[in-house]
């Protein structure tokens, strides 16, 4: 086990397999050193996180929703690498997108759900850049989407 998966291991997080894209893409791209990781969806033990914020779901779901996508990240970014993590240099740049409503302002407290996350599991090697948007809709309804930029040796 990797001091990544132990460290994720005292967060009671156990990666899961990486998931097989739902759609005409690949999970990630390889360019030189940087992994580009297509976006991942809110999904939980249950199933998808689904849920529009500023209509029926609170911040604090929403968070929550945004660390799955998170998990959901290094678990392609495992993948990316072979299998091992510790080749992981950083965490470049987050992409979150927020199903919410159009008077919904709150985006970033929402993404800060993955941020948070990485920086708890990764430490410095989590720190990164960051957008965090709204969408009026996001595929199959779920509450957040985040692609990710990750530098990797």
């Amino acid at each position: 086990m990797s001091a990544i998966e132990a460290r994720l291991a005292e967060l009671g997080v156990i990666l899961p397999d990486a998931p097989a894209p739902a759609a005409n893409y690949v999970p990630f791209v390889q360019v030189g050193d940087v992994v580009y990781v297509s976006g991942q969806i809110s999904m939980g033990p249950d199933g998808l996180i689904t849920g529009k914020l500023g209509a029926d779901m609170t911040v604090e779901a929403g968070a929550a929703a945004a660390k799955t996508c998170a998990i959901g990240l290094l678990a392609q970014l495992k993948a990316a690498c072979g299998g091992d993590l510790e080749r992981l240099v950083r965490v470049v740049k987050l992409t979150g997108f927020v199903n919410s409503t159009a008077d919904f302002t709150d985006q970033p407290k929402v993404i800060n759900g993955a941020s948070d996350f990485l920086v708890e599991a990764l430490a410095d090697k989590g720190r990164h850049a960051r957008s965090a948007v709204s969408a009026a809709a996001l595929p199959l309804g779920v509450a957040v989407e985040i692609e990710g930029i990750f530098q990797i040796v």
